[in-house]
C-alpha cells in the first residue's frame, strides 16, 4: 500500500519541528547534566546510608512509572503539548527543594532528617517528570517518519549524548573545586538552580513546537490489567516482561555503582564523572551505526546484540579498581550496549504499537519496567544491608547476582521476540559492510546535515 504524501507546509511544519526537538534536547540534557547526575552524589555528600542511596533507584522505579499511566489518560481531555509543558514546569520548579536541601546541610540544620526530605523531593519531582512521558513520545513519533526514525534518533542521540558529556564533565570539575575549597553544598545549589534554568528553557521551546493532530479512535483504550492478561500473547507484550525483567536484574545493582565508586573506591567527583561518562563517548561513535542497523535490519537485530553484553557489564565492574581499566573495559562496554539497546527498545514501541495507542502502551510498558526496577533496587537495598562477609565485599556479591540476573532474563525473553517490520536479511560481513560505507539516503542527509552544529541549534529557527 502506497504511503499517503504529506501536504508540503506539513512536511515543513514537522521538519521545523524535528530542528526545535533537537534544541529542546540541548537544553533538557543540561537539566539532567547539571542535575540529576549529582543527585547520588548529593545524597551521599548529606550522609545518606548505602541502602537508602539504593531506595532511590526503587522509589524512582516505581512513581514515574505510576505517574506515567495517569498522564497517559490525560491526551483525551488535552493535547499532548498542553501535557507535556505542564509537567515539564512542574520538573523545574521542583528543583527548588534540592536547593533548599543542600543550603540545609550547609548551614548544618535538621541534619538527621535531610536524607528524608531528599526522598521526599525526589519522588515528588519524579511524578512531575514522568508526567510528560506518553504524551511526549506519541508527540515525537509524529514528527519523525518511519523509514529514517532509526537513523534519526540516532543522530539527535550523538548531539544529546555529546552535549551531555561536556556539561557533566564541567560540572564535576566545578563541584570538585568547590569540595577543595569547603564549599560543596554552595556547589550544588549552583548547579541545581543551572539545572532549573535549562529545564525552564526548555519549556519554553515546546510552547513553541508543532503538534500534529492526533484523533483517538472509539475503544482505543484498554486497562492495564487487561495489558497484563495479554501480554504472553503478543510481541509487544512479550517485549514490555522482557524489559521489566531485565529492569530487575539491573536494578539489584545500577543504584549502587556511585556507591562503589564514591564510597568504596573513593574516587574524586571528577574521577566519578570520567569513569561513568567515558563510555558516552565511545557510544557516540556507534550510535550512528546502531540505527542503520535498525533501519535496515530490524530493531530486534540490535536488541540481539545488544543484550548479548548487558548480563557482563556489572561483572566487569568488579573485576579491578583501577581507574583506566574502569573507563576502558566496563564504561566502555556498557555505554555502547546500552546505548544500542535503548534506541532498539523505543523504536520498537513503534513497530509494535499503533499510533493512537502509543501513549497508553508506552505507559504500561514503563509500569512493569518501573515494578520492575523498583522490586530491583529494594533488593538491592536489602542486601547492601543485610549482607555480612570478611570475605569478600557485600557489594560485589550484588553485582555478580545483578549479572546473573540480568541473563535468566535475556536468556528466557530474547528467543520470544519477534521483528514485525519488513527488513533486509542480514548477509554477514558483507551487510556490515554496507552499513559502515554505505552512503545514506539524500533524504536523511538533508535532515542530519544540520546536526553538526550545535551552535545552529542554540541559536538559529
Amino acid at each position: 500500500m502506497k504511503k499517503k504524501e504529506e501536504h508540503p507546509i506539513t512536511k515543513e511544519k514537522k521538519h521545523k519541528a524535528r530542528r526545535r526537538s533537537i534544541k529542546e534536547g540541548i537544553f533538557s540534557t543540561a537539566n539532567g547534566s547539571f542535575g540529576n547526575r549529582f543527585i547520588s552524589p548529593l545524597a551521599i555528600a548529606i550522609n545518606s546510608s548505602s541502602s537508602l542511596v539504593a531506595l532511590y533507584g526503587s522509589v524512582s522505579g516505581l512513581l514515574g512509572p505510576l505517574s506515567q499511566m495517569f498522564s497517559s489518560r490525560l491526551i483525551e481531555r488535552y493535547s499532548r503539548k498542553k501535557v507535556v509543558l505542564r509537567g515539564v514546569l512542574g520538573e523545574s520548579l521542583l528543583w527548588l527543594p534540592f536547593i533548599a536541601i543542600a543550603l540545609l546541610f550547609y548551614y548544618r540544620i535538621a541534619l538527621q532528617l535531610l536524607p528524608l526530605f531528599l526522598i521526599g523531593a525526589f519522588a515528588i519531582q519524579l511524578i512531575f517528570a514522568n508526567m510528560a512521558g506518553p504524551a511526549w513520545f506519541s508527540w515525537i513519533g509524529d514528527i519523525v517518519d518511519e523509514e529514517y526514525r532509526g537513523r534519526w534518533f540516532a543522530k539527535r542521540n550523538l548531539i544529546l549524548g555529546f552535549t551531555s558529556i561536556i556539561f557533566a564533565i564541567s560540572a564535576s570539575f566545578f563541584l570538585d573545586y568547590f569540595k577543595k575549597i569547603e564549599l560543596v553544598m554552595i556547589g550544588f545549589v549552583v548547579l541545581f538552580t543551572m539545572a532549573m534554568i535549562s529545564r525552564l528553557i526548555a519549556w519554553h521551546l515546546f510552547k513553541r513546537q508543532y503538534e500534529p493532530r492526533l484523533k483517538l479512535k472509539k475503544g482505543y483504550y484498554f486497562s492495564f490489567w487487561d495489558f497484563i492478561l495479554n501480554s504472553p500473547k503478543n510481541n509487544f507484550g512479550k517485549f514490555a516482561l522482557f524489559r521489566a525483567t531485565l529492569a530487575f536484574a539491573t536494578a539489584v545493582a545500577g543504584p549502587l555503582i556511585a556507591v562503589y565508586l564514591l564510597r568504596t573506591l573513593e574516587f574524586s567527583y571528577v574521577t566519578y564523572m570520567v569513569i561513568t561518562l567515558a563510555g558516552s563517548v565511545v557510544s557516540l561513535f556507534v550510535l550512528e551505526l546502531w540505527g542503520k542497523i535498525a533501519d535496515s535490519y530490524g530493531n530486534y537485530r540490535v536488541i540481539w546484540i545488544s543484550s548479548f553484553f548487558i548480563p557482563t557489564i556489572p561483572v566487569l565492574w568488579i573485576l579491578s579498581p583501577n581507574p583506566i581499566y574502569l573507563v576502558f573495559v566496563p564504561s566502555i562496554i556498557g555505554s555502547m550496549a546500552w546505548a544500542g539497546f535503548n534506541l532498539a527498545a523505543g523504536n520498537f514501541v513503534y513497530d509494535n504499537v499503533s499510533q493512537e495507542r502509543r501513549g497508553l502502551c508506552v505507559s504500561y510498558k514503563n509500569m512493569l519496567l518501573g515494578i520492575g526496577t523498583f522490586l530491583g533496587a529494594g533488593l538491592g537495598a536489602i542486601l547492601i544491608k543485610y549482607i555480612q562477609t570478611n570475605v569478600i565485599a557485600p557489594i560485589v556479591i550484588i553485582f555478580v547476582i545483578s549479572g546473573v540476573l540480568r541473563l535468566l532474563a535475556v536468556a528466557i525473553w530474547l528467543p520470544r521476540l519477534k521483528e514485525v517490520r519488513k527488513t533486509k536479511k542480514f548477509n554477514g560481513t558483507r551487510g556490515l559492510k554496507d552499513l559502515i560505507f554505505k552512503e545514506v539516503k539524500p533524504t536523511v542527509i538533508e535532515e542530519t546535515h544540520q546536526l553538526i552544529s550545535i551552535k545552529k541549534y542554540l541559536f538559529d529557527d
